[in-house]
């Protein structure tokens, strides 16, 4: 009779603590392997360009315009320390300045994607750094210069871009997110069949928001 008495205390113990110890093994689970943050994101372009010698216009003359607007990335982490992110967002039209005149508006697109490493996956502050590659799509070009007529950007435009930033974890599946790149982007200026110039933005890109982990 005490085995069987002692028994059935064992079990109805173990049925009672099983609720209990449930919730601790769902937060012990590994995290997901995405990834997702929303973000808003500061750009500050690094303006430089050539000088147009036919129209008497300096070295870095040309100029474009600093830009906030938000943007959506995407990561994907293959191992624990390393994770790989599409940033997307969409058009945004910047004014073009020529030595300090407005002579017209652009937009750009500028999908980029990373490679990046995680140093403290597993901790609350989690840095990482990242390198990768910038394409710029450029559209609605309207730019004109009284007396000369209509310049056209080259469509397209790819380079290198480095990262550096943070996860800071506020819940067992949100983040906060710090971030800052720097993307090489450049793009010839032309006029008609010709080219006059090349200006190369090259910008600061600092973002923060929020990331969520499934």
């Amino acid at each position: 009779m005490r085995r069987y008495r002692s028994s059935l205390i064992l079990g109805v113990l173990v049925a009672c603590s099983a609720p209990l110890a449930s919730p601790l093994t769902a937060q012990a689970a590994p995290e997901g392997r995405w990834l997702v943050r929303v973000r808003a994101l500061s750009l500050t372009a690094n303006n430089g360009s050539d000088e147009i010698v036919t129209l008497g216009v300096p070295d870095n003359a040309i100029s474009v315009s600093d830009k906030v607007f938000p943007e959506i990335d995407i990561s994907y982490f293959i191992a624990r320390r390393i994770a790989f992110e599409l940033v997307l967002t969409y058009p945004q039209q910047h004014d073009v300045k020529l030595s300090g005149t407005k002579i017209g508006t652009f937009k750009q697109l500028p999908p980029t994607l990373m490679a990046q490493y995680h140093m403290s996956p597993e901790s609350t502050v989690r840095p990482y750094v990242g390198a990768g590659i910038n394409v710029t799509f450029i559209s609605d070009v309207k730019l004109a210069v009284p007396g000369v007529g209509k310049l056209d950007l080259e469509s397209s435009s790819m380079g290198m871009a480095g990262q550096l930033g943070a996860d800071i974890k506020l819940a067992p599946k949100v983040f906060l997110n710090i971030d800052v790149k720097k993307a090489l982007l450049s793009a010839d200026v032309t006029l008609g069949a010709s080219t006059i110039s090349a200006v190369r933005v090259h910008p600061w890109l600092a973002s923060v928001g929020l990331g969520f982990r499934p």
